[in-house]
Formats: structure tokens, C-alpha cells, sequence
């Protein structure tokens, strides 16, 4: 397994081995003192780093990063508690209402009411050159929102990004879906590694790559 940010842990939590990171715990999750369990079934970044992705996520605060699909704000949290500035962009009312409620305790998080696939409309709040674009979306069209949130990463920032071949095309092949998705991603990034997330996601494809 590649080295994991700095941060981030392996601990033993409740009989089990997790990724871990310090911070106000959200939600059920598993914890110890300060500790809170990183869980890779419920979080594909934490997935990606279990499998060993070469993800360029080095922790510290000097990491700014941009994340797409924040939802209910479980995953943005263990990273806005390692990283620097850390913008959360979900579009869903709901689960943004949980996202403010995770941010309250996290002077580094910065909860955005918008949608990815419009990133003008939230431009003008999220810097630029960003270390890391992590990309969790669950709809039609993902390479799309990767190539139109290109515009915040850093020359030598890198994307993570999460496949969703269902929220692509619930009928086709997932392989058919995920060349799809690398072919239109080729336009605006180049592609350092690929793999399945199917041992804690089904259907998913993790992606790292940095921009042209």
C-alpha cells in the first residue's frame, strides 16, 4: 500500500482494522477517543486508498482541494480534518443541510450549495490552482464534470475520480461505460492509473489523473 496522507492512520478500532483520522465524529461510525474510523465501503476515496492508488493526496494543510459530490458530507469531513481549504460542492438540499451541520466543526471545510456540472456559478468562491479535484457524482455525464472542473486544478494538481457506471447507463456493460468515460476524460487529462473499486463498490472505477 502506498504511504497514506499525512493524517490518516490505520488503526484498530473495535476489533478491526480501519483507516482513521481525528476529528468530530459524523454519524454512526466507529471511534476511539479521538479517532474516527475511515470506512472504505461507505467512502471511494477511503476505498482508493485501501487498494492502494497512487492518489497524490499527501494530508497537511498545505493540500487545497475542490470535492464534487459531497452529500451528506462523511467522506469531505476525514478530508477537510488531514487537508487544507476544502471546497464541498453538493447540489441536493437535503444532504447539504447534514454538510452544514459537518462544516460547524470544521473551519477548513466550505460547503457550497451548486451543482458540478455548472462551475461557473460557483467560480467565483473556489480558488484555483487546487492540489486535488475529487469527484464523487452520481449522474449522467461524469467526464463532463471532470473536464469542466479541470479549470481549478493546479498544472500539477491531481483528479480522483470516482466511475459510477450505473449513473452512466444502468443497461450497458460497466467495462463499455467506464472506456466511454477514459475516452472523454483523454481530452483534458492524462490518465496515470486505473481500477476497479468492486471489493467495496460495486460497478466503480477509480480514477487518478492530472490535468493537460
Amino acid at each position: 500500500m502506498d504511504e497514506l496522507p499525512v493524517g490518516v492512520e490505520r488503526r484498530s478500532i473495535d476489533g478491526r482494522d480501519w483507516l482513521a483520522t481525528e476529528g468530530e465524529p459524523v454519524g454512526d461510525e466507529p471511534t476511539d477517543g479521538s479517532w474516527r474510523a475511515w470506512d472504505p465501503d461507505r467512502s471511494k476515496l477511503a476505498a482508493m486508498l485501501e487498494l492502494g492508488f497512487d492518489t497524490g493526496f499527501s494530508g497537511g494543510e498545505s493540500d487545497r482541494v475542490l470535492y464534487l459530490g459531497a452529500a451528506s458530507g462523511t467522506t469531505v469531513s476525514h478530508v477537510a480534518d488531514v487537508a487544507g481549504p476544502t471546497y464541498a460542492i453538493e447540489f441536493a438540499p437535503r444532504p447539504a443541510r447534514d454538510l452544514l451541520d459537518v462544516a460547524e466543526s470544521r473551519p477548513r471545510l466550505f460547503p457550497i450549495l451548486a451543482d458540478a456540472r455548472k462551475p461557473a456559478t460557483y467560480a467565483h468562491v473556489v480558488e484555483s490552482d487546487l492540489d486535488l479535484l475529487v469527484q464523487d457524482v452520481a449522474t449522467r455525464g461524469q467526464a463532463r464534470v471532470a473536464v469542466e472542473n479541470r479549470r481549478f486544478l493546479a498544472d500539477d494538481g491531481r483528479l480522483l475520480l470516482s466511475v459510477k457506471a450505473r449513473s452512466e447507463d444502468v443497461t450497458a456493460d460497466p467495462e463499455s461505460v467506464f472506456d466511454d468515460v477514459l475516452d472523454e476524460l483523454a481530452s483534458a487529462y492524462d490518465v496515470l492509473e486505473t481500477g476497479r473499486l468492486d471489493e467495496y463498490h460495486t460497478d466503480h472505477l477509480g480514477v487518478v489523473a492530472t490535468r493537460k
